[in-house]
Order: C-alpha cells, then sequence, then structure tokens
C-alpha cells in the first residue's frame, strides 16, 4: 500500500513543494493546470519500483484535477522524484521547474472514471504538519548515513584484519622464527658431542 498527497489548490501545492520528502515522487499533466499529487514510495525505492497500477492511479489524478485537462481524452502527464523540482522565488504559488529535466518521465492518462471513483472511496481530508514530517525524515536518513558507515567502516576493519592474518599465514617469518630454528653448528656440535660420550 502506498500514500497519494494531492494539493486542494496553489497554496496547499507549495506546501507540499517546500516540504516534500526525498521518498515522494511528483506527477502533474504537462503544459496545464493540474493538482500537484504526490505518491510516497518506502525508504530505498525508486521510481522503477512504482507498479503499473499505482502510477495510472496518479496520473488519473492529475487529469481528474485538471481543469483543461479532465475536458480531454487524453493528456501527458510529466513525474519525477520531489528532490528534482525547482521552485525559485520569481515563481507564482504551485508552478516549479526541474533542476534537472532530463529526470523527468512522461506518460499518457485516459480518462477513466473507475480509477477516479475507487480513488474517491479512500480520499482523507489532512492537514498533516509536512514541516515535522520532512524533519522527522530527515533525522532518519542521517541516522541510516551513521549505521551505513559504521557498517562499512567494520566490514573494513573485518577485511583487513582477515587479509592480516591470512598473510602472517603465508609468510615465512612465522616459519623461521628464531626459537625454533637450529644452525648447523648447533647440529654439528650435539654430534659431536654424543659422539665423544659414546667413546668415554
Amino acid at each position: 500500500n502506498y500514500t497519494i498527497y494531492m494539493g486542494k489548490d496553489q497554496f496547499e501545492n507549495d506546501e507540499l513543494i517546500k516540504y516534500g520528502l526525498d521518498t515522494d515522487v511528483w506527477f502533474h499533466v504537462k503544459d496545464l493546470s493540474s493538482a500537484h499529487v504526490y505518491l510516497r514510495l518506502k525508504p530505498n525505492q525508486t521510481m522503477d519500483d512504482i507498479t503499473d497500477d499505482c502510477r495510472e492511479d496518479c496520473a488519473t489524478l492529475c487529469k481528474a484535477n485538471s481543469i483543461q485537462g479532465c475536458k480531454m481524452k487524453e493528456v501527458t502527464i510529466v513525474y519525477t522524484r520531489w528532490k528534482n523540482l525547482k521552485k525559485t522565488a520569481d515563481m507564482v504559488p504551485g508552478q516549479v521547474t526541474y533542476h534537472r529535466p532530463q529526470n523527468v518521465r512522461e506518460m499518457k492518462a485516459a480518462k477513466n472514471n473507475a480509477v477516479v471513483n475507487a480513488l474517491n472511496k479512500t480520499k482523507e481530508e489532512r492537514f498533516p504538519d509536512l514541516y515535522r514530517e520532512q524533519q522527522d525524515r530527515e533525522r532518519e536518513v542521517i541516522r541510516e548515513k551513521k549505521e551505513k558507515k559504521r557498517a562499512e567502516d567494520n566490514a573494513r576493519k573485518a577485511a583487513a584484519l582477515e587479509a592480516k592474518e591470512k598473510k602472517e599465514e603465508m609468510s615465512y617469518d612465522r616459519i623461521m622464527k628464531g626459537d625454533m630454528m637450529t644452525s648447523n653448528a648447533e647440529t654439528k656440535a650435539t654430534a659431536d658431542s654424543t659422539a665423544a660420550e659414546e667413546y668415554e
């Protein structure tokens, strides 16, 4: 199950633009005024993980909530990650552009009353604290990065220790320690001493 957000007007759209999460995917009718629809993915998911049905739900919502688009047989929907949205000071409420246009995808959306009616049955009007949700998610991301770095550091240390131990096992220095070696002179002396004792 996924959560889909949609602003009621341009001012709510601006709030969603400002306080989105790194897991959000933004949908909008291309070149026309429409609702801003956000799909909240699970952490570590990408746009490639969005199912066809879920993508169609978001696109259909955009079309149905576009004054011009809802009258058209088919419209083009653009969608991209929230972090790719770019808002500048000179833009009107609800207006955005992109940091990287090449990361914006497109799809077609046709009129589909069945999808709209099904989604309306699950619709809830909420007024979440978007700022708090964003702050919570940012803290979670920081914690995840620290845990990942700690795990990588531990793995690197373990690999280095294993390599060192393996090197020591294969090293001649371990085999040829002084207290484990006997020189030719010692061998000869022992032999001579033994021989002398045998003739006493």
